[in-house]
């Protein structure tokens, strides 16, 4: 997303929700407004003249439901990336939604930091689960799978763009250098390197590097560097 405003459509019952986060975003350099939706039927005509990077979408709305809004948004126009922002916190209406295609998953309750941080990682085609999202999905997990993501033995689930960067910081470059090779923004680098300390559970640079290389997540020429220093 680099040299461009993310373009940013909301899709909500509410005008008060579109209109408030219009004024919001018309503030922000990394992103724009570009319109908004009370239904799937004005959804997809706007998506059909107008370029939109990711959609807002609530889930409650009346004739078609967000999660249906989503499938057919990503049935169309596969290159937008759906972030719901509902009030809606049961776990089956969370894995609905994502099932159905959504990329991240906010609470309207939540700051809007975190909405415009969500904003620039499901743009840079990432996943994004709000704080309170995450504490949710971990309080219904069974006794098994818990065990899954804290055995020591296990290495981290990182995803393919965090491997990306966690190769790019053991080749010692820096925030910036990293999101202009990757093409995303430095607050979406800071936003990635943060989540791998957090799955990794390391607190420093040679921490995760010596985790990296005892897991065999970074690739042999940079483990050689590495090792080097």
């Amino acid at each position: 997303m680099s040299g461009k405003a993310i373009q940013v459509f909301v899709v909500d019952d509410h005008q008060l929700i579109i209109d408030g986060l219009k004024s919001i975003l018309q503030d922000e350099e990394e992103v724009t407004f570009v319109g908004g939706a009370n239904n799937m039927q004005g959804t997809l005509e706007f998506l059909s003249q107008n370029s939109v990077d990711v959609a807002l979408v609530d889930i409650s709305m009346p004739e078609h439901s967000g999660i249906e809004v989503t499938k057919k948004i990503k049935e169309l126009y596969p290159r937008v990336q759906v972030l719901a922002l509902t009030m809606h916190e049961d776990i089956n209406m969370i894995t609905r939604m994502i099932d159905a295609g959504a990329s991240g998953y906010l609470l309207k309750r939540t700051n809007m930091n975190e909405v415009l941080e969500a904003i620039r990682v499901v743009a840079a085609n990432e996943k994004y689960l709000g704080r309170e999202v995450q504490a949710i999905m971990m309080e219904n997990l069974t006794h098994r799978d818990l065990e899954t993501i804290v055995h020591p033995n296990a290495p981290a689930a990182l995803t393919t763009r965090e491997k990306e960067i966690l190769n790019l910081v053991a080749r010692e470059f820096s925030n910036e250098k990293i999101a202009e090779k990757l093409f995303i923004s430095e607050r979406t680098v800071e936003t990635h390197r943060r989540n791998i300390f957090t799955k990794t559970n390391t607190k420093s640079i040679v921490g995760l590097i010596k985790y990296a290389i005892r897991n065999k997540l970074i690739s042999q020429e940079n483990e050689e560097e590495a090792q080097v220093r």
